[in-house]
């Protein structure tokens, strides 16, 4: 019996131009989801049916999409809930959080609250499906793996971690059909009163070595940062650093 799966996807971000484009863990998503399901994957979009972005997922291979149309003022989480209740659905797969709007990540979470699903966070990759449950690699921190097995139906959200998708071709996606539903929505009275502006770039503190011995002194001149983080040796010339290894060298005798 072939698998019913569902990828959500939104309108991305870039997050240096900040032009609007498929979303990167929601195509993620929707690459997973042509592994398990081929052709027959439903993507699902709750916002715009006329939205050009919407293009793109569909030129990845899709021959439809479906938009459950409403404005962006409605809650999310009710219209697909209604959706996803009329079907028989095995998997929902979308991305971590979404790249605009509040980009909480709590969709996914509050989705399978509302269905009464579990939730599979951070999905590298789901290796089998079979008798009910699925085979899903967990990504970890430094590329490590953990093999879980999950009952149907359930939802996952994909990590930059799982296989990236496949490039989309304009043809392609000019050629699929956009399906566009009415859906009745609610209003989300809290996000309506909300006033969003541009944040501002907030200066980092930078760490200060502070070398007592040569051996010390050598390590800070030498170690790579970790994590992203910068190292500020206090006035530490080329002619001190290799004063220093100079003292490093006496202190283990290996100059005489």
């Amino acid at each position: 019996m072939p698998l019913n799966i569902v990828s959500l996807v939104s309108v991305g971000r870039h997050p240096q131009s900040g032009r609007a484009r498929r979303a990167e863990q929601d195509s993620r998503a929707v690459e997973l989801g042509l592994k398990l399901a081929d052709t027959a994957l439903t993507v699902l979009h709750v916002g715009n049916p006329d939205d050009p972005v919407l293009r793109q997922y569909a030129g990845m291979g899709l021959p439809s999409l479906t938009v459950l149309k409403q404005e962006d003022s409605v809650d999310a989480v009710p219209v697909l809930q209604r959706f996803l209740e009329q079907k028989n659905i095995d998997i929902v797969l979308t991305g971590v959080r979404a790249e605009s709007g509040e980009s909480s990540g709590m969709v996914p979470y509050l989705l399978a609250h509302a269905l009464g699903w579990p939730v599979v966070a951070r999905v590298a990759d789901i290796v089998a499906v079979k008798d009910g449950k699925a085979e899903v690699l967990l990504a970890l921190p430094r590329g490590q793996r953990r093999a879980v097995s999950i009952q149907l139906p359930f939802i996952a959200s994909m990590d930059h971690a799982a296989e990236a998708a496949r490039q989309s071709a304009f043809a392609v996606g000019l050629r699929a059909t956009v399906e566009s539903v009415e859906s009745v929505g609610e209003v989300d009275q809290i996000r309506v009163d909300w006033q969003e502006s541009v944040a501002k770039t907030r200066p980092k503190r930078l760490k200060t070595v502070k070398a007592k011995t040569a051996a010390e002194r050598f390590k800070a001149a030498t170690a790579k940062p970790e994590g992203g983080t910068g190292k500020v040796m206090k006035n530490e010339t080329p002619k001190e650093k290799a004063r220093a290894i100079f003292d490093l060298l006496l202190e283990e005798k290996v100059i005489r």
